[in-house]
């Protein structure tokens, strides 16, 4: 769903009804009024109004998507859509202007490198996206699309910006685009130094991309080059006597790591007669080099994605019919370095068909998808590779049943097999089967003169849910990536935006969830780190012509970080506040961060007599001043 933020100019919007929301996460563009699954959606103006300096963070704090602060530092939050806990990267894909960007390992995927300026939409399908996307899918797909990649005409622009707060954040941004008859040529870069807000904590962040692309009436074409280096301090994990006394204080001292990405792609789009064709291919490299607690770890990642689709649009009679077919393929290998090295690689080759039929006069919609991809999975770390064919389909309908208002449904099969680091750590003689969820999901979507609303209900029964079980057997004493027994992911979730009055704009975004175990040694307890509710509350208001105020309370309840549920970690809730004024082209904004100081953590990993620990502390309150030239 999108809101529609309040523009800051020199005057107040008129009081007139929303736009359209238009989403990609079909792998076309459409409008998301009768879509049968729900699309979460976020604009660069939200973006910038909020003040989040990653797409991380924009996404937990404007969409309530529970968030949970990795080793690494720079702001790279893990994100669960729908409370897969540690297992969420590995539940749900996400793409970056048409690209798969998700890893086929347990090291994450990498987003805080993305230049926040140069996104233009966030896209959130939280629920299975296995026909379209492939693997991995159960949870949802995030699709990010840049200011470049949206397909839109192009006009020349650009913005300068600088901030400085808080743990000695120093943050500087650059943004263009040249635009000459149908050519256009897009640039941002950014660089985020701070020393963060714990010991051995300092984080350096440059990042930068340049796409240039061509386009007429009928075809598009272009090319993209995107790089990313973080250096980062590791402070590791405090105990809980730790995490009372000095939040502050790190145990691991020396430890540091860096890691360097460069992505590039070239893409196109074409109209033949009644077709839309598009076809994007990318090339990726990942460089991590580490230390921890005085062993050197380090690994290089090349990857490869490649993609054929078409969307054919036609009526026949009174029947309206959106046919959409393509192809997917991708190569990924990682080496390990040292004298302990291996080698890991994986391929993948997807089909997918999907239809959808509106039906005359009742305006139904129903809906029919399958897709089928061959998986090969091999490494040295391993006596055995995978290699396995899996099939994933979906059915769904949409109701317009009044003015504005919209019934919907699907359900169908996802799946997933284990990763490389999953089938290369489990108990000894045990094979990991495939993962596979049946997907259920009931809405309702509403949209008016003033806001929209969406609720949605959901449930997915896994079957050989495969994570880390600390108390199975391993290859060398208790640990070992393990096929679950069966597992339940269920839930309501709420997305809501309404103009409160002409310059005052809501948005909250709540969920309700269950993530358990069905059945087995752990029937009837919470997965780890899967907290039940969220709630996320923003308010946009624009007082005066040049002046803006945004900011929202974000709630996330206990969590447990075992098995047996014997710990739990407290609740959380922040708020964030931002005041911005414009003038001409200048704007001046100062915002603050965990506005009430609270002290709290969203991730720990271990449970001693009934104690969590393994803690990682989050930032208390935090200042950041910022000014933005536009020309």
């Amino acid at each position: 769903m999108a809101l529609c933020a309040l523009p800051a100019r020199a005057q107040l919007p008129p009081p007139t009804s929303l736009p359209a929301t238009v989403v990609t996460a079909p792998r076309f563009a459409e409008s998301a009024s009768a879509l049968p699954f729900g699309v979460s959606v976020l604009t660069a103006d939200e973006i910038q109004a909020s003040g989040v300096s990653t797409v991380n963070e924009a996404v937990m704090k404007l969409l309530g998507v529970v968030g949970r602060q990795d080793f690494f530092g720079g702001g790279d939050f893990s994100l669960d859509l729908r409370g897969f806990g540690s297992t969420a990267d590995s539940n749900q894909i996400v793409v970056v202007d048409g690209i798969r960007l998700s890893e086929a390992d347990q090291g994450g995927t990498r987003l805080a490198g993305i230049p926040i300026d140069s996104v233009e939409r966030i896209e959130v399908l939280r629920g299975s996206g296995a026909v379209l996307y492939g693997e991995g899918a159960t949870g949802g797909v995030i699709v990010i699309t840049t200011k470049a990649g949206t397909g839109a005409a192009r006009r020349n622009t650009a913005s300068l910006s600088y901030g400085a707060g808080s743990y000695g954040l120093r943050d500087a941004r650059v943004n263009a685009t040249l635009a000459s008859g149908g050519f256009s040529m897009d640039f941002s870069g950014t660089q985020r130094n701070a020393d963060n807000h714990r010991d051995n904590f300092r984080s350096e962040t440059d990042a930068g991309s340049l796409a240039v692309q061509w386009s007429n009436d009928r075809l598009r074409l272009g090319a993209r080059y995107a790089r990313d280096e973080l250096e980062t301090r590791l402070p590791g994990a405090l105990s809980a006597d730790q995490f009372a006394t000095n939040p502050k204080q790190t145990n691991n001292p020396d430890d540091h790591a860096s890691i360097n990405n460069t992505r590039t792609s070239v893409f196109g789009e074409l109209f033949l007669g009644g077709w839309q064709l598009g076809a994007d291919a990318g090339w990726r490299d990942k460089a991590v080099d580490s230390q921890l607690s005085g062993f050197p770890f380090a690994f290089n990642i090349d990857a490869n994605n490649y993609s054929l689709r078409a969307r054919r649009e036609a009526q026949w009679g009174g029947y309206k019919n959106i046919l959409v077919a393509g192809t997917d393929y991708g190569r990924w290998e990682r080496e390990v370095l040292g004298s302990f090295g291996s080698t890991a690689r994986q391929t993948s080759r997807g089909w997918y068909l999907k239809d959808d039929v509106t039906l005359p006069g009742v305006a139904t919609r129903i809906s029919a998808g399958v897709r089928t991809e061959k998986l090969n999975k091999t490494s040295t770390n391993a006596p055995t590779g995978l290699a396995d064919r899996q099939t994933a389909w979906e059915l769904g309908a949409s109701q317009p049943v009044g003015a504005g208002f919209t019934l919907y449904g699907r359900l169908g099969r996802s799946f997933r097999l284990a990763n490389v680091d999953e089938f290369s750590f489990t108990s000894p003689g045990v094979d990991l089967l495939a993962q596979r969820s049946h997907d259920l999901e009931l809405g309702s979507r509403l949209a008016y003169a003033g806001g929209k609303a969406e609720l949605r209900l959901y449930r997915s029964n896994l079957r050989n849910e495969i994570g880390f079980d600390p108390s199975a057997a391993g290859p060398f004493g208790p640990g070992a990536n393990v096929n679950f027994d069966p597992t339940r992911r269920q839930g309501l979730e709420l997305d809501t935006s309404h103009r409160l009055a002409r310059a005052v704009t809501l948005r909250v975004n709540a969920a309700w969830r269950e993530s358990t175990f069905r059945s087995g040694a752990y029937a009837g307890n919470d997965v780890p780190l899967a907290p039940t509710q969220s709630v996320a509350v923003r308010a946009d208001w624009q007082p005066l012509a040049q002046h803006r105020v945004t900011g929202g309370v974000n709630w996330v309840s206990s969590q447990h970080p075992d098995f047996d549920n014997r710990c739990r970690m407290p609740s959380y809730a922040t708020a964030d506040l931002r005041y911005a004024y414009n003038w001409q082209q200048v704007e001046l904004s100062l915002g603050v961060s965990n506005l009430f100081d609270r002290n709290f953590y969203t991730q720990a990993f271990t449970c001693v007599s009934g104690v969590t620990n393994g803690i990682f502390p989050e930032a208390g309150r935090a200042f950041t001043a910022t000014a933005r030239v536009r020309f």
